[in-house]
């Protein structure tokens, strides 16, 4: 290529990307001017499902634009996650993402998206600890009991799974392999039946959020044990962390975020961060995820969630090979 050609190349890619600069910033200026769609990769009525609808309801009359909920469930939100990485990069199409998001790479081999390249952080929401609930007729009042019982041989223990790789199937299997017990597990099609087979005894333990347990624990029909995360519930201030009850270091819980496609405008991203925030650190909101749903708010900056996903990868890649779980 000649010089004046190439000269004339530079003058039209600069044109074009001075063009482009100018589209996207008239976007970011003007947006929203449609509707927005939430996509949500569970079914109607999960805790993912219910946050979405509260937020929704918030940012219609924040943005001015009605944001609506659509649910994509199949796959352990696969399905939801691929639908929104192909999607163009407008905010027009957002997902609510959580914890079982940043499982799923380390457990498949092949994935239509990748997590960090095809998805753009917007922010944190919340963080959902789970808790150790036993059958009352377990004779143990805390975890170094329940570990002492596993490790017998007079009693096998066995706990509920809904769904290899799941949030609670992680847990659990952790649990396993720092107190080095074996605990069989017990699989059941969602968390309604794992509760249902709790209450009646069919299995012994099970790590669960804490609203679906609620009506179980007023009835005294389960025993609470310990929480998940390295600090205590602020809703159940007198349960120990499994971390204080004789497995040092033990810190998983559940997480819930917004995140795009990948390539949305920085200041289109900016300006959902600010809206969600406002949104989440209300005293109505907080109260209604604490009380309600078993989470602890927590908003960030875009650049402070993309950390914190990366961090969850690599967590969870190193959980699932310490305890013998392979790719499919």
């Amino acid at each position: 290529m000649c010089a004046s050609k190439r000269k004339i190349f530079r003058l039209f890619a600069g044109i074009v990307a001075c063009i482009n600069l100018a589209v996207f910033d008239s976007l970011a200026q003007s947006y929203p001017v449609k509707p927005i769609r939430l996509v949500v990769g569970f079914s109607t009525g999960g805790i993912s499902d219910v946050l979405a609808r509260l937020v929704a309801q918030k940012m219609t009359e924040s943005l001015g634009q009605q944001m609506i909920v659509e649910n994509r469930p199949g796959a352990s939100g696969m399905i939801a996650n691929e639908r929104v990485a192909k999607s163009p990069p407008d905010g027009y199409t957002l997902l609510i993402i959580g914890g079982s998001s940043a499982i799923l790479p380390a457990l498949r081999a092949k994935m239509s998206y990748d997590l960090e390249r095809d998805l753009a952080p917007v922010s944190l929401l919340a963080i959902s600890p789970f808790v150790l609930v036993v059958h009352p007729s377990v004779p143990a009042r805390n975890v170094k009991e329940l570990i002492a019982i596993a490790k017998s041989a007079k009693h096998e223990l066995r706990y509920a799974t809904v769904g290899m790789g799941s949030p609670p199937h992680i847990m659990t299997e952790l649990l396993k392999s720092m107190a080095k017990v074996n605990i069989l597990a017990v699989p059941y099609k969602g968390g309604g039946d794992a509760v249902v087979a709790l209450a009646s005894g069919q299995i012994d333990m099970y790590i669960s959020s804490v609203p679906s347990l609620l009506p179980l624990l007023e009835a005294g029909r389960i025993r609470l044990l310990a929480v998940t995360s390295a600090k205590r519930l602020s809703t159940l201030p007198s349960l120990p962390t499994l971390d204080e009850s004789g497995l040092p270091g033990y810190d998983y819980a559940n997480w819930t975020g917004v995140v795009a496609p990948a390539g949305l405008p920085k200041d289109i991203v900016a300006r959902l961060n600010a809206e969600l925030g406002k949104t989440i650190n209300t005293a109505e909101m907080k109260e209604t995820l604490t009380k309600k749903l078993g989470m602890e708010p927590q908003t960030n900056t875009p650049e402070q969630f993309a950390a914190f996903m990366r961090g969850m990868l690599e967590k969870n890649a190193k959980v699932i090979k310490s305890i013998g779980m392979k790719a499919e």
